[in-house]
């Protein structure tokens, strides 16, 4: 596996099964998956969770005047404990639309298990980023998971 870049871990009130729809329903992600004052791209999210299924999501980040849009390969998937994808990420729609999966890309890898009475997840990402970018990246996905806290609230 490539190097870990950062983590981000969190404790929800809800099951670890109702975490999991969470993370791997389409309709549940494309109503969460984006910072907190971000929102998802109507239609762009795919995700199929077997290994080879594909998974993709566009993000509008309209004050900076441009679509993060994010693809991959889920490479493992283990319900509802663990899932492993291939990320990819460009701001061209042409590029997305292709889906081209043979070029550089970080592995992320999702691990949730039952804690008491709720579940805990953790979101690992694993690849090669400038240092500088790394501090903001983990920010942004901590702020993912704010969006997924209010998502299940």
């Amino acid at each position: 596996m490539q190097q870990l870049l950062y983590a981000v871990e969190r404790d929800f009130v809800v099951p670890v099964e109702r975490l999991w729809r969470a993370w791997t329903d389409p309709g549940e992600l494309e109503q969460w998956y984006s910072p907190v004052d971000l929102s998802v791209v109507p239609g762009s999210v795919v995700s199929e969770p077997v290994p080879g299924g594909e998974w993709a999501v566009g993000v509008d980040v309209p004050e900076h005047g441009f679509v993060a849009w994010f693809h991959g390969r889920y490479t493992e998937v283990h319900p509802p404990q663990r899932f492993v994808h291939t990320l990819h990420y460009t701001q061209d729609r042409a590029e997305f639309d292709a889906r081209d999966d043979s070029g550089g890309h970080h592995l992320v890898s999702v691990e949730l298990e039952s804690r008491g009475s709720g579940s805990w997840a953790r979101w690992s990402q694993f690849g090669e980023m400038p240092a500088e970018q790394v501090a903001a990246t983990k920010a942004g996905m901590e702020s993912y998971f704010d969006s997924l806290g209010a998502h299940l609230a």
